[in-house]
């Protein structure tokens, strides 16, 4: 097998395959390496000046710090980010969707309203921080590793979870911050993978649950309780009433029945974090193939983490169907621009660590890599955190980079399903939509296949093409959509990943 992969011919380097030692011969590039190179990181093949750019994907990654010799490791040591004029062309790329002729089917849960659940959960949120204790006191009351037989009698229920967070207070009662944060816990109470939902306040917090139930347009009901600790008397009772509730709220919940439903009511969220060199060759590859598919069945992907498509959103807005898309798009991105700049910071901030170790080097290299997670699919519509998603096909989401925050922002707008890649091992799970870990590499699926869904390493290895991992992926989000359990479901993973997006100052 090569021993390193070529993506583009116009490219001036290409990725080590495995581990390469100086000396050895790149018979297929015409070239000797010089020095040691991780699997996952670039070799030049040809010469390239100091300040002259580096392409791969046959597009620009940085500027050369250094003169680089064919041979030589490419990396942080002699790359580094530049700005450079992108042209958006924007629709040039938009083709018709060709949508299949027999749509597939899923076993989904419909509610009474239309909506189509990939689970069914009770959900205990909060309005603020200092009810977070009081909220988990619930939940916990109906785990089935702490309370066996709390929901023996409830079969088809998934469990009861504790959505918790460290805001809700200390916060302008009028701007944007506490209109994202009830945004967010909207957009949850109103998910279709929660058969009712329990809101537990404290009482005198900036976010008054009254507001929040105004600003969202929420109700009470059966399906949707709110409460303080305050007004119930304090903690003790509080935790008595929520778990009375629930108790009531359990027998319809099991009421439910899985059937057949078109792959159409499917939307999942995608995500890409601990990202490596192979991450843009192998998962996100072959998710994107995954998204072309649901989008051919008539279902919606949400492609999000604002700061990781920045200096790729020319590939973007080419697939924009229209120009008012494409400038959504470019305005959230200056928006970055100036978030950055207002804090002290700089988009090339990213890569973290772990990704610049797995063969990244900067921002570009790692948008390009992370867009292919969108396939080739037009771009529909652009959203802002939190906002529900009512677009078919590939929409955008803006949210921040951070793989937890960028989820709930996801879920929020309706996500019932996550695909996540991962090069490094990124530890993650989502409740209440199942989260599918993606592996870019065979070494982590040997070393953590307990956490991996599917090995997307297979491309690396030359043992499965993109197409065929593409269907792999899609006949997976199908079964995962009818109730198979994810490997982060078994581990519990998805409270505690409930976090949503803090702007603003705290006061």
């Amino acid at each position: 097998m090569n021993p390193v992969i070529r993506i583009h011919p116009a490219d001036d380097v290409v990725i080590a395959r495995q581990q390469l030692v100086g000396g050895t011969r790149l018979d297929s590039e015409g070239v000797t390496v010089a020095g040691l190179i991780p699997p996952g990181h670039k070799v030049a093949v040809r010469p390239i000046r100091a300040g002259q750019p580096v392409r791969r994907y046959n597009q620009i990654i940085g500027t050369a710090r250094i003169d680089i010799a064919p041979g030589q490791h490419v990396h942080t040591h002699n790359l580094e980010f530049a700005s450079f004029a992108r042209d958006y062309a924007v629709g040039t790329s938009v083709q018709p969707t060709a949508y299949a002729a027999e749509p597939a089917s899923f076993m989904g849960i419909v509610r009474p309203d239309g909506r189509v659940a990939t689970r069914n959960y009770l959900g205990v949120l909060t309005s603020v921080n200092c009810s977070a204790t009081a909220a988990r006191a619930i939940a916990d009351h109906f785990r089935r590793d702490v309370n066996p037989r709390a929901l023996e009698r409830f079969p088809n229920v998934d469990g009861v979870v504790a959505l918790t967070h460290g805001a809700g207070c200390a916060t302008a009662s009028d701007g944007e911050p506490l209109q994202i944060l009830r945004r967010t816990l909207g957009g949850y109470a109103r998910h279709a993978n929660f058969a009712g939902v329990l809101m537990v306040g404290l009482g005198c917090e900036t976010n008054q649950i009254s507001g929040l139930l105004e600003q969202e347009g929420l109700q009470e009901g059966s399906h949707l309780q709110t409460f303080s600790i305050q007004d119930s008397g304090g903690t003790k009772k509080t935790v008595a009433k929520g778990i009375e509730l629930i108790e009531w709220m359990l027998e319809e919940a099991n009421r439910v029945q899985r059937q057949p439903v078109p792959a159409s009511h499917i939307t999942v969220g995608l995500q890409c974090g601990g990202s490596d060199g192979y991450s843009g060759i192998s998962a996100n590859p072959a998710l994107g193939a995954a998204v072309d598919r649901l989008v051919r069945h008539g279902g919606t992907a949400i492609l999000s983490e604002s700061p990781e498509v920045y200096g790729g959103e020319h590939l973007l807005t080419r697939r924009a169907v229209s120009q008012q898309v494409a400038d959504k798009l470019v305005a959230r991105l200056k928006w970055w621009e100036d978030y950055c700049a207002r804090n002290g910071g700089e988009m090339d901030n990213n890569p973290s660590a772990g990704n610049k170790a797995g063969g990244l080097t900067t921002i570009l290299e790692k948008s390009l890599g992370a867009i292919a997670k969108s396939g080739t699919t037009n771009l529909v519509e652009v959203y802002e955190y939190a906002q529900a998603v009512s677009a078919k096909g590939l929409v955008f989401m803006d949210t921040p980079g951070y793989d937890p925050v960028s989820a709930t922002g996801q879920v929020a707008g309706g996500a019932n399903l996550i695909c996540f890649t991962t090069g490094r091992g990124s530890a993650y799970g989502c409740a209440p939509s199942p989260s599918l870990k993606l592996s870019t590499n065979t070494a982590l699926w040997l070393k953590q296949e307990d956490d991996i869904d599917i090995n997307c390493g297979e491309v690396v290895d030359g043992t499965a093409s993109i197409d065929e991992l593409g269907e792999r992926i899609f006949r997976l989000m199908l079964d995962t959509a009818s109730g198979r359990q994810t490997k982060s479901e078994g581990h519990g993973y998805g409270q505690s990943e409930f976090v949503p997006w803090q702007l603003g100052a705290v006061m």
